[in-house]
């Protein structure tokens, strides 16, 4: 196993937690929650919403956009790198059915942040690392209930992910690891090599979101 981490590395994405929006509808209790997240530690937030309804997408993330300005969270967009332009979003992450990454690339510009799933697939990831993403992420790691058809991934893919990422120039991309992952898994994931952890469930539907954030956080508390 890579040894813990023992000092700031100089990453391109924030290391630590990374929550991943739930797909609720009411702005509130959505900023409440993100407030509370950001408040234990998150410092990373991805908008995902699967809404057919473009505009309540986009009140919904721009209500986002301007609290994670705030509050000095870096904000992602799932999928719609479109909106991510409009609302000056930090970056946008995509997946394997969303448009493919040089055509977003060539969009965004180069300094937007892309964040791409990997799965379990390190040949996928080097590919993507062609693009300057910022991160490339990795899961599931353990069941899902937010994606339960996702096939599973093993903890040493994270390594690999790191490994590939030492050739990059530095700032390096970030290794994400997803899917699943509740606070008892985040010491052995960044054991593994995961500089960041996405997480749904475990956060947001935690009956103390501030409290899971912090323990979510804590295996990297070195990093921050």
């Amino acid at each position: 196993m890579t040894a813990p981490h023992t000092a700031q590395p100089a990453l391109r994405f924030p290391s630590g937690l990374y929550g991943v929006t739930p797909e609720w509808n009411d702005a509130q209790t959505l900023e409440q929650a993100v407030r509370a997240a950001a408040s234990g530690g998150m410092r990373a937030l991805q908008f995902r919403h699967k809404s057919p309804d473009r505009g309540l997408r986009k009140e919904l993330a721009q209500g986002l956009a301007t609290l994670c300005r705030e509050l000095g969270v870096t904000f992602i967009i799932n999928d719609d790198w479109r909106l991510a332009l409009e609302l000056k979003a930090d970056g946008v992450h995509l997946g394997q059915h969303d448009d493919p990454v040089h055509l977003v690339r060539a969009e965004i510009g180069p300094t937007m942040l892309l964040g791409v799933s990997c799965y379990a697939n390190p040949q996928l990831a080097q590919r993507m690392l062609a693009y300057d993403v910022a991160y490339i992420a990795f899961g599931a790691m353990y069941a899902s209930q937010t994606k339960p058809l996702a096939p599973p991934a093993p903890l040493t893919v994270l390594g690999e992910g790191r490994d590939l990422c030492k050739h990059c120039a530095a700032p390096r991309p970030a290794v994400v690891a997803i899917g699943g992952i509740g606070p008892q898994h985040a010491q052995a994931l960044a054991l593994a090599g995961a500089d960041s952890i996405a997480v749904v469930g475990s956060l947001f539907m935690a009956p103390d979101i501030q409290a899971a954030a912090q323990a979510l956080s804590q295996p990297f508390s070195s990093l921050v």
